[in-house]
């Protein structure tokens, strides 16, 4: 099986490391000091049980690999609407996209089923290039419970014991490559788990999400450190019953997000997007932020502390010049 990871950054990193030492045929897309750096010194992922060094090939230019049976597209969601002439070169007919990322994905009405179904995302997908270039029927979502960082140019670092990736297709169908896929990832220390609802997964993450990502653009620090506060402990507990309350309203099932709250609160890791604002990248704002409120607006559910946590994070990335939507 040819595998493509597209996105060489802290979880593209991982998963390309440890796929290295399976049977597929694994390639990598990278740019800048990320892509030299493998290509002179290899990939070097460290994790708790040791590090893992190898060299797959990498290269800047898709259309030089051919064809993939899976793509994983591990970018931010700013950068997708960019690149997605640069998937379409690498897929063939029956290939599948799995889209790792944090928020909402493109493709989320995608045989949805109900009024909304086939509804366009259209800050996520602005020209509508994903859904012409790549086609919602390519893709599949993947949820990714890893605490990973680029350390240096060419090293990630995974600091999380237990690795999770929840995968499963928009219309909840089983998928043969899917499976291959997991059965190549979960001997290497990265569980996956594949599932017929994973918009339910998108949800239980997302609701954890909104709550330390906005407060983390806010105070650019760790939860462990800020939801010890017993009123911001208090109104991220009003966030989260608003979130989950957008899932249930749209037919999903994010569980109850108590449990994600206490280990947020015993976080030490620095929220990706906070991470992104000291760094000066792009933040994916909508993805995360915005896409979820447009989403409650569709389903008439009120969100108070949302709107005003939402609103400040965002006012926040525009004045540092990382977010240009609306």
């Amino acid at each position: 099986m040819r595998i493509c990871i597209y996105g060489a950054g802290a979880v593209g990193g991982h998963i390309a490391g440890r796929l290295a030492g399976s049977e597929a045929e694994v390639s990598l897309i990278a740019r800048g000091e990320q892509l030299a750096a493998i290509r002179q010194h290899g990939l070097r992922v460290e994790t708790r049980d040791g590090d893992l060094v190898s060299h797959p090939v990498a290269t800047d230019r898709p259309g030089d690999l051919g064809p993939q049976d899976i793509v994983i597209v591990a970018v931010k969601a700013p950068a997708l609407p960019t690149i997605a002439e640069h998937i379409a070169s690498l897929l063939h007919r029956d290939s599948v996209v799995l889209f790792v990322m944090n928020g909402i994905p493109w493709w989320y009405f995608h045989s949805h089923g109900g009024a909304l179904d086939g509804t366009r995302l259209p800050r996520l997908d602005p020209n509508g290039g994903l859904w012409y270039h790549i086609g919602p029927e390519r893709a599949a979502g993947a949820v990714a419970y890893t605490a990973c960082s680029v350390t240096a140019p060419g090293v990630i670092r995974a600091e999380n014991a237990h690795n999770r990736l929840i995968i499963g297709r928009p219309d909840g169908q089983p998928d043969a490559r899917l499976d291959t896929l997991a059965s190549l990832l979960n001997p290497t220390g990265v569980e996956v788990t594949i599932t017929p609802k994973i918009r339910d997964a998108i949800w239980a993450k997302l609701v954890i999400n909104l709550i330390g990502g906005s407060l983390a653009v806010l105070t650019a620090s760790p939860m462990k450190d800020v939801l010890n506060k017993p009123v911001i402990a208090d109104t991220a507990k009003a966030m989260a019953d608003e979130g989950v309350a957008i899932a249930r309203a749209l037919g999903c099932d994010p569980g109850e997000p108590s449990k994600g709250l206490t280990k947020l609160s015993s976080s030490g890791h620095l929220q990706s997007i906070a991470q992104d604002l000291l760094a000066g990248r792009p933040m994916e704002i909508d993805g995360l932020f915005r896409v979820p409120l447009d989403l409650a607006a569709l389903a008439q559910v009120p969100t108070p502390n949302l709107d005003l946590v939402v609103e400040l994070a965002t006012q926040r990335a525009h004045a540092a010049g990382l977010y240009h939507g609306f």
